[in-house]
C-alpha cells in the first residue's frame, strides 16, 4: 500500500487519549486502531505479531542472513493528543503548495497563514495534506506508524534486501506520559530502537527534558461575605499568589532551546478550595531538581502565612533526559546521521522540548533516539503534513537497517 494512502487511513481512527481515564488504554478507540493494526501487520507477512489487552503491539521482521547483526527497534504511538480533537479527522491534500494562505474551511473562514507558520515557506512546490480546521490531524504519531509499516512491507516485498531482526512496537497513550508504563523492554529484545516521533524533516534528538508533575491544593474557609472579616480564607486569591510569585520569564511563552520552565496548564477553584496543575520542565538534572525545590519552598512560604495545611504538594516525575543513557552508545545516532546523509536530508540534531516513549524506554535499558516524522503544528487544528517528508521518513528507516546489514555502523 502507498504510505500516503495508508496514513490517510490511519487519520480516519478516533484514538485520542484521556489523561483523566484510570484504564490502559485511556480510551477504547485505542484498542479499535490496535486491533486493525496487528491485523495489517499479519497480512502483510510480520511474524510474531502480539498485541496484548492493553494496546501494546509488538512484531519482528525475522533476519535473512547468517550475519551476526544487532536487533534494531522502530517505535511510534497510536493516540493522539487532547489538546485538540482527533475525532472525524478530514484530512484534504493541498496539490504542489504554491507558498500562499491555505483555506482549510471556507464556511467558517479557518485558515493556515503564512504569517503566523513561515515554516510553510520550505514546503512550495511540495503535497501538503492539511486539516479542515476543525481537528487535529494526527501526524504525531500515525505518520510514525505509517513509515514504519510501509517499510516493513516493502523488506517483506523485496527478500533480496538483507537485514537483520527488526522489532517493532507500537504503544497506547504516549501523549498523556504513560506510553512506556507497560512497554515490556526485555520481551522487545532490541539491542537499542529508534521513536519515529519527531517533527519536521531532518529532527534527530537524544536530548529531552527531566519532567514533573506538581498539583498544588489550597484550601480556603468560606463565609458570608458579609460578615467575612478576619474570617474568611479565599484559596483562589492564595493560589494567585503563589503563581504570580513564580518568575514569569521562565514560562513555555518566554523559554526556548534548553531553557526550562514552570508552566501552570490548569486551575480550579471555590473560595474553599483552589487547584492548580503544573508541569516542570527543565533539561539539566540539577536546575529541574532545584525547580521542584522552589515550588516546595512555596508551599511552604504560604503555610506560614496563613497556617498550617494551608496549601499541600503533590509532585510526581514523569520522565529524564535521556541522553545520559543515549551517550555511551552514540554510535545509534551517528548512525541515523549517516542514514540521513545519504538520502540529502540535512539532519537538524536538536533537543526536545518535551519527551517521547525513547525518554523512558532508555532509562529501562533500551536506547532509544528520536526521528522524524515530518509534521508540523503537532497538536493543533493547524497540524500539516508535507508529503515527502512522510516518504523521506519511511526511507531512514530502511537507510539504517541497509547501514546496519552492511556492517558500516560503529560500536
Amino acid at each position: 500500500m502507498d504510505i500516503v494512502e495508508r496514513f490517510l487511513k490511519y487519520v480516519s481512527f478516533h484514538t485520542t487519549s484521556d489523561e483523566n481515564s484510570s484504564q490502559t488504554p485511556s480510551t477504547p478507540e485505542q484498542l479499535v486502531f490496535a486491533r486493525f493494526l496487528a491485523d495489517e501487520l499479519r497480512a502483510i507477512g510480520m511474524q510474531d505479531v502480539d498485541l496484548d489487552e492493553r494496546g501494546y503491539i509488538m512484531a519482528t521482521l525475522p533476519s535473512n542472513t547468517d550475519k551476526p547483526l544487532p536487533t534494531i527497534g522502530f517505535i511510534a504511538h497510536l493516540d493522539t493528543s487532547p489538546d485538540a480533537s482527533g475525532k472525524d479527522v478530514q484530512p484534504r491534500i493541498v496539490r504542489s503548495y504554491e507558498g500562499r494562505d491555505i483555506l482549510l474551511n471556507a464556511k467558517e473562514n479557518i485558515v493556515l497563514r503564512v504569517e503566523q507558520y513561515p515554516e510553510l515557506k520550505r514546503y512550495i512546490g511540495q503535497d501538503i495534506i492539511v486539516t479542515n480546521g476543525k481537528t487535529l490531524l494526527g501526524a504525531d504519531d500515525k505518520a510514525g506508524v505509517a513509515e514504519i509499516v510501509t517499510a516493513m512491507e516493502h523488506l517483506l516485498s523485496h527478500p533480496e534486501i538483507e537485514h537483520g531482526k527488526i522489532r517493532i512496537g507500537f504503544t497506547p497513550d504516549e501523549e498523556i506520559g504513560r506510553g512506556a508504563d507497560f512497554f515490556d523492554v526485555k520481551k522487545f529484545g532490541a539491542d537499542w530502537a529508534y521513536t519515529m516521533d519527531g517533527g519536521a524533516i531532518g529532527e534527530l534528538e537524544y536530548e529531552n527534558f527531566n519532567a514533573a508533575s506538581c498539583k498544588i491544593i489550597v484550601h480556603g474557609v468560606n463565609v458570608h461575605p458579609g460578615s467575612a472579616y478576619h474570617k474568611m480564607l479565599n484559596s483562589m486569591r492564595i493560589a494567585y499568589q503563589l503563581a504570580a510569585t513564580l518568575p514569569r520569564w521562565e514560562t513555555p511563552e518566554h523559554t526556548q532551546g534548553y531553557e526550562g520552565f514552570y508552566h501552570l496548564v490548569g486551575m480550579q477553584g471555590t473560595v474553599e478550595e483552589t487547584t492548580l496543575h503544573y508541569i516542570i520542565r527543565d533539561h539539566d538534572r540539577h536546575r529541574f531538581e532545584s525547580r521542584k525545590r522552589e515550588m516546595e519552598h512555596l508551599v511552604r512560604k504560604v503555610n506560614r502565612e496563613y497556617g498550617d495545611n494551608t496549601a499541600e504538594i503533590i509532585l510526581k516525575d514523569q520522565y529524564y533526559n535521556m541522553r545520559e543513557k543515549v551517550e555511551p552508545v552514540k554510535h545509534i545516532v551517528e548512525l541515523v546521521e549517516q542514514a540521513m546523509y545519504d538520502l540529502d536530508i540535512t539532519p537538524k540534531i536538536q533537543p526536545i522540548r518535551g519527551g517521547t516513549d525513547g525518554a523512558r524506554l532508555s532509562f529501562e535499558g533500551l536506547p532509544c533516539p528520536n526521528i522524524f516524522a515530518g509534521g508540523e503544528n503537532f497538536h493543533s487544528r493547524f497540524e500539516y503534513l508535507p508529503v515527502p517528508s512522510l516518504q523521506k521518513a519511511m526511507q531512514v528507516v530502511l537507510k539504517i537497517i541497509e547501514i546496519v546489514s552492511k556492517g558500516q555502523h560503529q560500536q
